[in-house]
């Protein structure tokens, strides 16, 4: 259709609940939850702090969770234009849209460059590179890899085109088919290697620590930490759930529905462990290895495993799965956002958008060789650092921030607005009561979280993955 010189289209919708679920949940579903949440896990007292995310997960992300599904939905706009259509005249609400666009590309430039590095883990247990080799030739095999500019941009270029390639199908026939696909096998892979874990020496040991609460190891870090997990695990504050949102009818009210994805995203989560602990506890690995754990520690243990090569080649395949997972709903995010901005074609949108991500992805894959004398904090940091920083301890929790307080405050969208938003359909529905503790105690657990995080945030050679990095090129 054709309006005022430039091309409009009716918006698209999902073919089907499941894989708004799905797709959704896929989005949620990366590399926070199958490596970030284990060794959190391990360096965090085990079952009480798996116990406390529980608690955490149902008092900060569930709210948080869907609010973005209602203003998607009541708005049928991508983040970047789903103020416009809800606040009142003259307010500023929508500069936080801008904000959500700038903060999702940030995210997908380095997040291109670890979803590479999964990518060539798993050509290499497939290819049987890995076995057999020493502790010491899997850490060159993986400083070899960053320090390869070539191999490096390879395999970001890897990335950014099958996600666009993926995207170009449209929603339905790419976005939805394809992530349904995806997140079939990702569970399946799961379970399987979940049952192999269970036959291994160690498997009693591991699950013990995993899932049994130790209540004398509850302290504050414990606490916080289990907090912090909570609310980044969904990616919640930038726009990735209520673009999914505005896909969607009003058949099904949106507690409901954020229950569904909570589910299911928690279901990998708790799996990943019940993956690498038995193993974990059988090779004598510790599980407070933090970030060495999957490309260090779990690359070893494969090593040393009976039929090590298979079994490493899936658990890096469903690796892969839920990065591209996340990958590809937050293109489509961005593709979203920039389609209503300029009223693109979705081709046009695909490859400017695709060759923008690329070269702005370029900076974090050159950050371990060409750009590695760029240190943003200290010696032991990188660009991935900076960006990683920017994403998870600012642009995050302020942009959650900004969507709670549009939603509770009258000087927003309202409380009664939301309210009926989210309850319309078939469904869980959120009771009026809760309006005192989404307007009161929310914003300040929130605002807790962003400055526990800048406080906590150590300027350090040894602070993120980044430090482990430095220390084995």
């Amino acid at each position: 259709m054709e309006r005022n010189g430039k091309y409009m289209k009716e918006r698209e919708s999902f073919g089907s609940r499941l894989g708004f679920i799905l797709v959704a949940a896929g989005c949620a579903i990366g590399l926070g939850n199958v490596w970030k949440f284990p060794w959190m896990v391990g360096e965090n007292g085990g079952g009480i702090f798996v116990l406390i995310y529980f608690v955490f997960l149902l008092l900060l992300g569930f709210p948080i969770l869907i609010m973005e599904f209602s203003l998607g939905r009541a708005s049928q706009a991508s983040p970047v234009r789903l103020y416009q259509k809800l606040e009142k005249k003259g307010q500023k609400w929508h500069i936080h849209g801008y904000g959500a666009l700038i903060a999702n590309v940030l995210l997908v430039m380095f997040y291109t460059s670890v979803s590479g590095w999964i990518l060539y883990y798993f050509i290499n247990f497939l290819m049987g590179n890995m076995t057999g080799i020493s502790e010491i030739a899997s850490k060159n095999l993986f400083s070899d890899m960053i320090s390869n500019p070539i191999v490096s941009v390879g395999f970001v270029a890897i990335i950014v085109l099958l996600g666009f390639l993926i995207l170009s199908f449209g929603l339905q026939n790419g976005v939805e088919k394809v992530t349904k696909y995806m997140m079939i096998a990702l569970v399946l892979l799961m379970i399987v290697m979940a049952v192999n874990s269970f036959t291994l020496s160690g498997a009693k040991a591991g699950l013990t620590f995993y899932l049994k609460p130790d209540f004398g190891k509850i302290n504050g870090g414990v606490v916080v930490a289990a907090m912090n997990q909570a609310f980044f695990t969904l990616s919640l504050g930038i726009g990735s759930m209520a673009i999914f949102g505005s896909y969607i009818g009003k058949e099904r009210s949106l507690a409901g529905e954020s229950i569904n994805v909570l589910v299911l995203d928690t279901f990998v989560a708790i799996m990943s462990g019940l993956i690498i602990f038995p193993a974990c506890f059988t090779f004598d690995v510790e599980p407070t290895k933090g970030p060495e754990l999957l490309f260090g520690a779990m690359a070893n243990v494969f090593n040393n495993m009976n039929g090590g090569r298979w079994w490493g080649s899936l658990f890096f395949l469903f690796m892969f799965f839920a990065a591209m997972s996340t990958i590809i709903a937050v293109f489509q995010n961005i593709l979203a956002c920039v389609s209503e901005i300029t009223s693109w074609k979705r081709g046009k949108t695909c490859i400017i958008c695709g060759i923008s991500i690329f070269v702005l992805s370029l900076p974090c894959a050159l950050g371990f060789n060409i750009l590695s004398d760029i240190t943003p904090f200290t010696s032991g940091s990188s660009i991935l650092d900076l960006e990683d920083f920017l994403v998870t301890n600012i642009m995050l929790p302020l942009g959650a921030l900004c969507y709670v307080l549009f939603c509770v405050s009258k000087y927003g969208w309202g409380f009664d607005n939301f309210l009926n938003e989210a309850n319309t359909g078939k469904g869980l529905k959120l009771k009026s009561w809760t309006r005192y503790y989404l307007k009161f105690v929310l914003p300040v657990i929130i605002i807790f979280v962003f400055i526990v995080g800048i406080l906590n945030f150590e300027f350090t050679d040894n602070f993120t993955i980044m430090g482990w990095l430095k220390s084995i090129i």
